[in-house]
């Protein structure tokens, strides 16, 4: 089961100002090992850094300082079959929907277990999936007949299909209700029971306060805590 270390990690971004010709970081030397298996929120401000670093963990962006490891190999020497089955490894939800206007949720979720390499059974996981978060019967919906926290859910069901050991979650509770939000942090405590690793960045921070896991705190893009049984602002 994979283990994901960030070894001085920094990710660069360019100004919009041309004129200014300064390396600006959204994220620089993180260090962080999860293992197979943790809960762990990231919180901080809004560009804190929490995205950049959910994007450095899952591969979608190297890092231009440093280093990414999974499993102790640098995951920019994956390849080929290797860069497949890296993406298989992580079931990912975003602050952007990624659903498709235009086709069903089932269609939708069926067009990412084949992404992840399911063919014949991809109907299957796809029901599953919708049936885990709640939703068994809106496959045959449009994604904008559903409601803000329906999509929510069937985005994490997306990120489900595969049965990933590891869930990136960026914000999947932002605007949500409190009963929403509390449905989705009792199924993914659940599936964390079951072996599954969880790192959410989040600014639900009652429900932080609720859980007591692991909690990184980054200010500017630095780590400036990292706290086992932590709450909602914790540094030591």
């Amino acid at each position: 089961m994979p283990v994901i270390c960030l070894e001085n990690a920094s990710k660069l971004y360019k100004s919009e100002d041309k004129k200014d010709k300064r390396k600006h970081y959204a994220v620089r030397e993180l260090n962080v090992t999860i293992e197979q298996g943790e809960f762990v929120f990231l919180i901080g401000s809004s560009g804190a850094g929490k995205s950049t670093m959910l994007k450095l963990l899952g591969g979608e962006i190297s890092p231009d300082e440093g280093a990414v490891l999974v499993d102790s190999v640098n995951i920019a020497r994956y390849f080929g079959p290797w860069k497949a089955r890296l993406a298989r490894t992580f079931g990912i939800v975003s602050q952007q929907t990624l659903l498709i206007r235009k086709r069903t949720i089932m269609e939708n979720l069926m067009v990412a277990g084949r992404a992840s390499g399911m063919q014949r059974k991809s109907k299957a996981a796809a029901e599953k999936a919708l049936g885990l978060v709640g939703l068994p019967n809106v496959g045959e919906c449009f994604p904008a007949q559903l409601s803000i926290g329906e999509v929510r859910r069937v985005e994490l069901a997306r990120a489900l299909v595969s049965s990933p050991p590891v869930l990136l979650l960026d914000e999947l509770t932002a605007n949500l209700d409190d009963d929403t939000i509390w449905d989705i942090i009792h199924l993914l405590h659940e599936l964390n029971n079951r072996g599954t690793t969880v790192v959410m960045a989040t600014h639900a921070s009652q429900y932080v306060n609720i859980m007591r896991r692991r909690v990184i705190t980054l200010v500017d893009g630095k780590i400036i805590g990292d706290v086992q049984n932590g709450k909602y602002g914790d540094i030591v």
